[in-house]
């Protein structure tokens, strides 16, 4: 699958849903932000929401300091 992913274009043969993205970039998906298609996917519906060639998926990393 070809994906674009924080603006690169990433060819991605195993993976089709979010969950396999996170795990192909070595991701926890609870310390991550995910948009796809410029559309914010909540944490409830990552297990089932499925990528399509050519989208668009930001993810977003928090860190902490103070």
């Amino acid at each position: 699958m070809r994906l674009i992913v924080n603006g690169e274009t990433l060819l991605l043969p195993a993976v089709t849903d979010l969950p396999s993205l996170l795990a192909a970039l070595d991701l926890r998906g609870d310390r991550v932000a995910l948009l796809v298609n410029d559309d914010v996917v909540p944490l409830e519906a990552r297990p089932t929401h499925v990528l399509r060639d050519d989208d668009r998926v930001e993810i977003l990393t928090f860190a902490g300091g103070g």
